[in-house]
């Protein structure tokens, strides 16, 4: 399987980069080569040519039934490996207003864009569709608003502060959290509790004159461990680093902090929004 995106205003005999794939019972990738591919879009047509030698990140070496795969094998990009036949047409030099899209939804920066423009610019040059879209009065004359296009590129706009929030992952175990994540005073306990079990088959020979026969059994032993649970006060309103510092001195691991990280949320300690992925 052969991929590339086509960037915005591509032109025909530009090189883009394509990502190699192995969708069948390929072993490796690693030293392969791409044979001449055509890109088609979502229309059907052909859009780009693809060939060349393929980089792979991955390494990987087998023997004797033994394998040992550092990172993905199967997978490999060609840079610069295909050449773009067909042009995409662009709006840019059409109408007479321009569109910024945010690239989040936040009606603070929007808004603080739409000043800056309008100050460095002109009154009335921007509006503010909604808190995500900017209509852009510019000049129609093509070079005009390609300059026009490099000078409102090059302002300099102050977003507001971000939302707080916790992104958790628990397939992965990763945690990431904003620099506004603050909490409000709470006691924080983690303890671990393990069980243990082994099972051991013994088998019971009689004596030879016994008469009896050898018997086969399962001795199982469970053990129960509880490490010992740590108790810290955490103060109202402290930075992301120190909530952190607090977390790691419990000796809580990412699957535990995701817990920890839930229960204070329950409780109403943590300021942020929590969201899993």
């Amino acid at each position: 399987m052969v991929t590339a995106n086509l960037p915005p205003f591509a032109r025909v005999g530009q090189q883009i980069d394509i990502t190699v794939s192995s969708m069948g019972n390929a072993k490796s990738l690693r030293g392969g080569t791409l044979l001449m591919t055509p890109l088609k879009g979502a229309d059907g047509q052909i859009y780009a040519q693809a060939q060349g030698n393929l980089l792979v990140a991955g390494a990987g070496a087998a023997a004797a039934g033994s394998k040992v795969v550092v990172n993905h094998l199967l997978a490999g990009r060609v840079v610069g490996g295909a050449t773009v036949e067909r042009e995409v047409p662009t709006a840019l030099g059409q109408g007479a207003f321009i569109h910024y899209e945010m690239a989040t939804t936040d009606f603070g920066t929007t808004q603080r864009v739409v000043e800056v423009i309008n100050r460095e610019i002109g009154p009335g040059t921007a509006q503010a569709v909604d808190g995500r879209l900017i209509r852009v009065l510019a000049p129609e004359e093509a070079n005009s608003r390609v300059a026009f296009l490099g000078r409102v590129e090059s302002l300099e706009v102050r977003p507001t502060q971000t939302v707080a929030k916790v992104i958790i992952n628990p397939r992965t175990g990763s945690v990431v959290m904003n620099q506004t994540v603050t909490i409000d005073s709470c006691a924080v306990a983690h303890g671990n509790l393990s069980v243990i079990i082994n099972s051991e088959q013994k088998v019971s020979q009689p004596n030879a004159l016994a008469g009896g026969q050898t018997v086969t059994t399962t001795q199982s032993e469970i053990e129960v461990k509880q490490g010992g649970g740590a108790l810290i006060q955490l103060k109202a309103g402290v930075s992301l680093a120190e909530v952190v510092k607090a977390i790691n001195a419990l000796g809580a691991g990412p699957q535990d902090l995701l817990s920890i990280l839930q229960s204070m949320k329950a409780a109403g300690a943590l300021r942020a929004d929590l969201e899993i992925i």
